[in-house]
């Protein structure tokens, strides 16, 4: 096949080999797979245990003498809702999508911690030479599925355990680091974790990937804290409430043709999550614990997300005897790291940028 046929043959099969199909809308739709379940049965069981809720505390079912509640059950099924997200991301046809369930229940289970991260590879990988096969043949009820299934499983079984062990090495690199330099990694962290939030890739994949909990988590969430609020804030003359909310507790992602236009408009935040970061690790010891694994971490306060899992992670933790009790300093912490100081500083430094020419009326203002 010469290369005009090759490249007619993807066009036809919607094959697009490109850093945005991958890095952007796959990853994307990766994060909102496992927010979906990973994360939603997170919330599910926090609620229920804090809050004394009977039916999200009871077992549903016993499965190899193991409970589940309903929280459980939708926490079991992140691997396949990742790998299901991929595909319909990837504009997957029917039986591609559907087989993609039992690729992603094999690299999160073989991935361990970077299960994540395993998922996005091979189920990436498992769509697209399911795409290419699909309705080539009189057989195409039998012949896509054992093709998407059979090269999923197989890289599974070689390339999740690898890629989990190289995530979950990476991620307790940054953990162990930020536990020995928690000022200049908590100015490291914060800062690239709140970018990644803004910038149309997914900062939430990426935590979970990586395992990023501990004092790493509470950087983490900082930077996105000050990204959320700090945009939301600093834009509210031209905004308004909708613009509050929006980017306040949905995403500071809004902003981003903004930013192509005017790139110094993200000095603020960013400066933000730069002071805020080192006072998560180094004043108030802020970590994130959530039993999701990190997810939370690059979630902000997106639908209070990142919130919920530090309180996730405390009651583990009180529970476990890890932690002897939630003091009024975590409280105050969180409040001041999440919401305060974002809303005081990022508008102050936005005021500089104003007065200095960067930043001028009309450049915050959300299409």
């Amino acid at each position: 096949m010469n290369r005009q046929k090759l490249q007619a043959f993807l066009k036809r099969k919607n094959i697009v080999i490109s850093a945005r199909r991958y890095g952007i809308d796959a990853l994307g739709a990766m994060a909102q797979g496992l927010f979906c379940s990973l994360l939603i049965g997170t919330i599910l069981n926090t609620l229920g245990t804090q809050l004394h809720i009977g039916v999200l505390t009871a077992p549903l079912l016993q499965i190899n003498n193991v409970d589940y509640t309903v929280g459980g059950l939708a926490s079991q099924m992140s691997g396949p809702a990742m790998a299901v997200a991929i595909g319909w991301a990837l504009q997957a046809p029917p039986l591609v999508l559907f087989s993609l369930t039992t690729v992603g229940f094999a690299c999160n289970a073989l991935g361990g911690a970077g299960g994540p991260l395993s998922v996005l590879f091979v189920a990436i990988i498992a769509a697209e030479l399911g795409k290419a096969v699909s309705k080539e043949t009189k057989v195409d009820i039998l012949v896509t599925p054992l093709v998407t299934i059979g090269v999923g499983a197989a890289l599974a079984a070689v390339l999740a355990p690898a890629i989990g062990s190289a995530a979950r090495a990476f991620g307790q690199f940054i953990m162990v680091t930020t536990e020995l330099q928690p000022f200049f990694m908590g100015i490291l962290v914060s800062v690239l974790v709140g970018v990644a939030l803004t910038l149309p890739i997914s900062s939430a994949a990426l935590c979970a990937s990586f395992g990023l909990v501990g004092l790493a988590g509470g950087a983490a969430v900082a930077g996105c804290c000050a990204q959320m609020v700090g945009f939301a804030v600093m834009s509210f003359s031209e905004n308004r409430w909708g613009g509050l909310v929006s980017q306040g507790l949905g995403t500071s992602m809004l902003q981003m043709p903004n930013i192509v236009r005017n790139p110094r408009i993200w000095i603020p935040p960013t400066l933000t999550a730069a002071i805020t970061g080192p006072i998560a690790t180094c004043l108030f010891h802020l970590e994130m614990n959530d039993p999701g694994g990190g997810l939370a971490s690059g979630m902000g306060t997106c639908g209070l997300v990142g919130q919920i899992g530090v309180l996730s992670g405390w009651a583990a933790d009180v529970a476990s005897g890890a932690k002897a009790a939630v003091t009024a300093t975590d409280s105050l912490g969180l409040i001041l790291i999440s919401f305060v100081l974002p809303a005081i500083l990022c508008p102050l430094l936005a005021q500089l940028c104003r007065r200095a020419g960067w930043i001028k009326p009309g450049d915050l203002k959300l299409s």
